[in-house]
């Protein structure tokens, strides 16, 4: 039986999956690979939005990258705590209201043709994720890695409160790219 973190954990990993999986319903590989409009034409930043296979992809190479992470981390023989950090993380990863600028090599490079072959690479690696955490020992506050976006060392229990909200951060974007491609006015 696994402990309640890691138990919680878990539980988190399928909430994040299971948020991706209701922005999806409904979407066809015609909708899932066009553009949605920029959010500000006078930000060039805001023109490079992703297309929903786009998003996709992009979770699938952070999950991939991430589990790499977990794979490589050091055991320490005291946990790595910062007050409260592991909450903030939680909440910064979920929240669309703060852009943040992924690292280059989680862009999205035109890897999948379909959304389904996306969804399959994105739920193989969850499932390698599901099965690091459930095989790791110990406390996962004494397992250290780093983390592209986080100066310093992560524990890996904070690396997979990352990877949990990462799909329902992403499901949001999803959404808001549906409402845009589905308005009224951007039918064609």
């Amino acid at each position: 039986m696994l402990d309640p973190e890691k138990q919680s954990l878990l539980e988190s990993l399928d909430n994040g999956r299971d948020a991706l999986e209701m922005a999806l319903a409904g979407v066809d590989d015609v909708l899932a690979s066009r553009k949605p409009p920029s959010r500000d034409p006078s930000n060039p930043e805001w023109s490079l939005a992703w297309s929903i296979l786009e998003c996709v992809e992009h979770m699938v190479l952070s999950e991939q990258y991430l589990l790499t992470r977990l794979h490589t981390a050091k055991l320490s023989p005291e946990p790595f705590e910062k007050s409260r950090r592991a909450a903030k993380i939680a909440a910064l990863a979920a929240d669309r209201s703060r852009r943040i600028e992924a690292p280059p090599p989680a862009h999205p490079h035109g890897r999948y043709a379909t959304l389904s072959q996306a969804l399959a690479a994105f739920d193989a690696t969850r499932a390698e994720v599901k099965r690091y955490l459930v095989q790791t020992a110990g406390d996962l506050n004494c397992w250290i890695t780093d983390h592209p976006l986080i100066p310093g060392p992560v524990t890996c229990q904070e690396t997979l409160i990352m990877m949990a909200a990462h799909p329902a951060r992403h499901a949001q974007q999803i959404l808001e790219t549906r409402r845009a491609l589905e308005s009224p006015d951007r039918r064609r």
